[in-house]
């Protein structure tokens, strides 16, 4: 016969409706009561039924991770690999299980964000990214629908997200370069309807621009968050008359092909190009020289994503949909980006 809520209640010393707060974690159970009951739960072989306890409670406890791209393409760059490992680590301690789901376009994202939500598969939804005028962000805000965006939105300013200060990061990479003597610093860029392109650009040219130095429109490459867009930009800056003396790299997988190019056409770094990047990839201490990258926390803005989402989900308060999370940025400098220049006079 299968195990019932009664039967985990009548072991543990408390009510049936006591068990059934822990199975949806309200707030008001001790953990020392929690603890015990899924303990309970555990040696009896209870599991809950929860089709029908979703249909009880109007919940699903599942939230949907929405991808930017197709997963084929979106796995080359283990940014999100780490972004939805922290999703995932926060979620599975509240209880909610993960829905994923893509598309090959934003036509494509809307659809499937459409049929998670009228299907009543999801509570709330975590957007990996933040473009410009986005249709899927439009679309869940003008449906007041429960969902938390990894990045800022500029049309929509009130909606709950979890970013990085982009602006200050990428002046912060750019004021160290400048701090070594140089004055020809590019950027590699990310696509330009993206919002953390769009940030991190500012970022650089605030530095420049303080410092008196010029931001040159072919020391500025826009392109993906790919290794091939790195090995590209190579082939076109270092054959400029003017070359940069150092670069700011929106990605670190970016900066592996900036890296791979330089090499196959016989240039060092960091003695004939400085390099700084960002998200402190755990491939970046141990590539050949160690590159310098801003870490971002990519774990912690999906863990505090997540967390976010679901006590938004959870909450009465409906002021907890309309609070931005700033994580913490730290610049962590290696061997590709410590090379003096002698500034010009």
């Amino acid at each position: 016969m299968a195990v019932t809520i009664k039967d985990v209640a009548k072991m543990a010393g408390v009510s049936p409706s006591t068990v059934s707060r822990v199975l949806s974690g309200h707030p008001r159970i001790s953990q020392k009561t929690a603890s015990k009951v899924r303990t309970i739960m555990t040696e009896l072989g209870y599991h809950p039924n929860m089709m029908a306890k979703s249909l009880v409670s109007k919940t699903t406890k599942s939230i949907g991770v929405i991808l930017p791209k197709p997963a084929e393409e979106l796995f080359l760059n283990t940014f999100f690999m780490e972004l939805i490992r922290g999703i995932v680590s926060q979620a599975n301690k509240s209880g909610y299980d993960i829905v994923i789901s893509s598309g090959a376009n934003e036509q494509e994202e809307v659809e499937a964000v459409g049929r998670l939500v009228h299907g009543g598969r999801i509570d709330g939804a975590v957007l990996l990214h933040s473009r410009q005028n986005d249709p899927v962000v439009e679309y869940l805000h003008n449906l007041d629908f429960p969902f938390v965006l990894v990045g800022r939105n500029e049309q929509y300013q009130d909606v709950l997200s979890v970013d990085t200060d982009n602006v200050q990061a990428a002046y912060d990479a750019t004021r160290h370069l400048i701090s070594f003597g140089h004055e020809r610093i590019g950027f590699v860029s990310g696509p330009k309807n993206l919002i953390v392109s769009k940030d991190r650009m500012k970022g650089y040219k605030k530095a420049m621009h303080e410092a008196g130095l010029s931001t040159k429109s072919e020391w500025i490459v826009e392109d993906d968050f790919l290794q091939e867009s790195g090995y590209r930009a190579m082939s076109f800056f270092m054959t400029l008359p003017e070359r940069p003396t150092a670069l700011v790299v929106i990605d670190d997988v970016v900066s592996f092909g900036v890296l791979r190019g330089l090499n196959e056409l016989g240039y060092k770094v960091p003695e004939d190009l400085c390099i700084v990047s960002f998200n402190n990839n755990a491939v970046s201490e141990l590539y050949s020289p160690p590159l310098s990258s801003v870490d971002i926390g990519i774990y912690h803005l999906g863990y505090v994503a997540s967390q976010a989402l679901i006590q938004a989900i959870q909450g009465d308060d409906k002021s907890l949909f309309c609070k931005r999370h700033i994580i913490p940025h730290r610049l962590m400098v290696r061997q590709s980006s410590m090379h003096n220049v002698m500034r010009t006079t």
